[in-house]
C-alpha cells in the first residue's frame, strides 16, 4: 500500500513498504496546471531531479515485537552490542513513524471538527423565522458522531503509546556500552511523544466534550517530562532553552535512523557515452568541413580573399551543425534509458544490498500510456497540463539484509517549493452578504495538482492511485486520495495506516 502525506509546508512524502519480491517498479506522474507556465526551459529535468526528489530506504519489520526481542537477547549477551543498537533503533524508528502518521491524521480530524463547530454556530445565528434553524439539528448530530470518533481514536492512541514505552523500559541494560544507546532512544521517544500529544491538545476543539481526553493527554505529557528529569537525560540549561533542546533531539533522531537507513551512492549514467557522442559529432562534421575546404581550394586555386571567406563560412557552419548533431544523437541514444543509478549498502557491514535505476523527464499527455490517461481522465481531462514523470526500478537482495528483516520501507520526498515561484503572489477579495451586511474577505489563489502513482511488483497486478494536491503559494493545503485500483487482493481503497503497535 502506498500513502502520500504532507511532510511540511511544501514537501510531500510518498511511502511504501517493499515486500519480499526482489524487483519493484514505481512510476510517479505529477500533473501541473498549464497556467503556471512550467516547462523544461524554466526548470530543467536535472535541476528538478536533484533539488526536488529525495529517496530514503530503511529496514522494516511487520513482526512488530521482533526488534525488541532481539534487543533483549543482545542485552543478555546472546547477541552483539551492534545487534542491540540496530534492533532497538528499528523498534524506536517504527514507533516514531507510526506516531507521526497517527497524530497527523488526528490533527486533520480535529481541524474538521472545529470547522463543523464554526458552521453550526453560523447556522444558529442565522435562524429562520418561526425558530427553525435550516437543518442545523442534523449537522449537530453529525458533529457529535465525528467528535465521539475523535475521542475514541485519541483514547486508543494514548493506550498504544503508553504500552509501547512501557515495553521499551521494561528491560534496561546494565552494561554501560549498551545503556548509552538505550538512554538516547528512551530520551528521544519520551520527548517526541510529549511533543506530539501536546500538539494534539493545542489543536483540539474547545469544549466540555474534550475535557477528559485533554486532561489525559496533558497527564501523559507531564509524566514523560518527569521521567526524563528523573533519569537525568538532559542538563537543566538544555531543558530551559527550547532551541538547544530541539537541536539535541534532532541529533538523537539522526542517531536512531542511522543504523536502520541504507547508505546510498548515486551515479549519473551516460558519461562515457556523452564523450563518445561528442567526439563522433565533431569527427563527422570535420569530415564535411575538410571535403569542403579541398573543394574550395580546387575551385579557387591559390590562397586568396575568396578562399579565406570560404573557409570562414565552412567553419561557421561547423560550429552550428556540430552542436545540433551532437544534441540529436544524444537524445536518440538516451531515449527511454535510465539517467541515474542508485546503489544501497547496509549501514553496518557496507555490503551491497540493492540497486535502483531512475528516470525523470517531461511528458506530453498524449504520450502517456492508456492506464495513466484513464486514471487521470476519470473526472475532467486537463490536456494543457504539464506532466512530470519519475520512474524507479529496483532490485534488492533480501538475503543480504540484516538478520530477521526481509522488507524495506521506501520514502520518496517531493519538494514542490520550486513550483511556488511560478504562482501569483497576490490574493483576491470575495464579497458575502451576512445578516444584511456586505462583508469582504481576502482569499488566496489555490492550484490543483494531480499525482498518479503506479506500482508494479512481481506477483500482483499494478496498483494505481490518484491523489489530489491543493496548493497555494504559501503551502500545500490538502492531500486527498480520490481513486485506487489494482494491487494485491485484500487491499482496500481507503488509505491504510501502518500498525501503531510495535
Amino acid at each position: 500500500m502506498i500513502t502520500v502525506e504532507r511532510k511540511d509546508s511544501f514537501h510531500l512524502k510518498v511511502s511504501r513498504v517493499l515486500q519480499e519480491e526482489t524487483s519493484h517498479r514505481l512510476d510517479l506522474f505529477l500533473f501541473v496546471p498549464g497556467e503556471l507556465g512550467l516547462n523544461e526551459h524554466v526548470i530543467s529535468e536535472d535541476a528538478f531531479y536533484y533539488s526536488a526528489i529525495h529517496v530514503k530506504r530503511t529496514y522494516y519489520s511487520d513482526k512488530h515485537h521482533l526488534p525488541l526481542v532481539l534487543s533483549r537477547l543482545a542485552s543478555r549477551g546472546r547477541l552483539s552490542s551492534e545487534q542491540y543498537r540496530l534492533s532497538l533503533s528499528l523498534y524506536a524508528y517504527q514507533y516514531v513513524v507510526a506516531l507521526e502518521r497517527a497524530t497527523q491524521s488526528l490533527l486533520d480530524t480535529a481541524r474538521r471538527v472545529q470547522q463543523a463547530e464554526r458552521h453550526a454556530e453560523t447556522a444558529e445565528r442565522g435562524e429562520a423565522p418561526g425558530g427553525e434553524t435550516n437543518g442545523a439539528g442534523g449537522g449537530e448530530t453529525q458533529e457529535r458522531i465525528v467528535a465521539a470518533g475523535l475521542q475514541e481514536r485519541l483514547e486508543e492512541l494514548c493506550e498504544l503509546a503508553q504500552g509501547i514505552l512501557r515495553r521499551l523500559r521494561r528491560n534496561q541494560p546494565s552494561e554501560e556500552s549498551l545503556h548509552k544507546y538505550y538512554a538516547n532512544i528512551d530520551n528521544y521517544l519520551s520527548w517526541f511523544t510529549e511533543q506530539r500529544l501536546l500538539a494534539l491538545v493545542a489543536h483540539l476543539p474547545r469544549g466540555r466534550d474534550y475535557r477528559t481526553i485533554r486532561e489525559r493527554l496533558l497527564e501523559i505529557g507531564q509524566a514523560e517530562a518527569a521521567h526524563r528529569e528523573l533519569a537525568e537525560y538532559n542538563a537543566s540549561r538544555v531543558v530551559r532553552d527550547p532551541t538547544r533542546m530541539s537541536n539535541k533531539m534532532r541529533l538523537l533522531r539522526r542517531l536512531i535512523e542511522y543504523p536502520v537507513t541504507l547508505k546510498q551512492q548515486s551515479q549519473e549514467l551516460g558519461g562515457a557515452e556523452q564523450k563518445a557522442v561528442k567526439g563522433l559529432a565533431t569527427g563527422v562534421v570535420m569530415i564535411f568541413v575538410s571535403l569542403g575546404l579541398l573543394q574550395a581550394r580546387d575551385t579557387v586555386g591559390n590562397v586568396t580573399a575568396l578562399f579565406v571567406l570560404a573557409m570562414a563560412v565552412l567553419y561557421a557552419m561547423r560550429e552550428v551543425f556540430k552542436d545540433d548533431l551532437r544534441n540529436t544523437l544524444w537524445r536518440w541514444l538516451r531515449k527511454g534509458r535510465p539517467k541515474w543509478r542508485r546503489q544501497y549498502f547496509d549501514a553496518t557491514s557496507n555490503e551491497l544490498v540493492g540497486r535502483q535505476l531512475e528516470w525523470f523527464d517531461y511528458k506530453r499527455f498524449g504520450k502517456l500510456d492508456e492506464q495513466i490517461q484513464r486514471v487521470r481522465m476519470r473526472n475532467v481531462a486537463q490536456r494543457e497540463e504539464v506532466v512530470l514523470h519519475y520512474r524507479s526500478s529496483s532490485r534488492m537482495s533480501p538475503t543480504r539484509f540484516l538478520s530477521g528483516y526481509e522488507k524495506t520501507r521506501e520514502t520518496v520526498s517531493l519538494d514542490l517549493s520550486q513550483l511556488t515561484r511560478l504562482m501569483d503572489k497576490g490574493s483576491h477579495r470575495v464579497y458575502r452578504l451576512k445578516d444584511g451586511q456586505v462583508t469582504r474577505e481576502s482569499v488566496e489563489k489555490r492550484h490543483l495538482l494531480n499525482l498518479v502513482i503506479r506500482e508494479e511488483g512481481a506477483n500482483a497486478e499494478p496498483l494505481l492511485q490518484r491523489w489530489k494536491i491543493v496548493m497555494s503559494r504559501s503551502r500545500v493545503v490538502d492531500v486527498v486520495k480520490v481513486h485506487q485500483e489494482g494491487g494485491k487482493p485484500g487491499e482496500q481503497d481507503d488509505a491504510q495506516v501502518e500498525p501503531h503497535v510495535v
